[in-house]
């Protein structure tokens, strides 16, 4: 396997977090603190987590740091409904493309676990 940055889901991740700073700008001043700095933290947290645990020895360690990032996906799902439900910004072409990205880090897991079903 190559390195994190071969991993469509990386490469998907970090475009994810440019959007997701581009929202945060559009959000009200008032969120700078709130909800802007979280669902950055989130954002970044993703493709950090993929990159983080594919630098692992271990599948194991590394199935731990994808499983961090899929966590990380689920919190930012969760603030994207909440500024769309605000009125801040309509988010559903985020959350489609958040959704990708989680479809595509389950499918890595799932891929992992055979791999080390198979070497154990």
């Amino acid at each position: 396997m190559g390195t994190h940055k071969d991993l469509d889901v990386w490469k998907l991740s970090i475009d994810f977090v440019v959007e997701i700073y581009k929202i945060t700008h559009r959000l009200p001043d008032e969120e700078k603190y709130g909800l802007c700095s979280q669902m950055q933290r989130a954002a970044v947290s993703i493709p950090s987590n993929i990159a983080e645990g594919s630098a692992k020895s271990g599948s194991k360690e590394y199935l731990h740091y994808l499983h961090i990032a899929l966590a990380s996906a689920a919190e930012l799902e969760t603030y994207l409904i909440i500024i769309e439900r605000l009125n801040y910004v309509e988010t559903s072409r985020e959350q489609q493309a958040l959704g990708t990205i989680r479809s595509k880090l389950i499918n890595l897991i799932r891929y992992l676990k055979k791999q080390s079903q198979k070497t154990s």
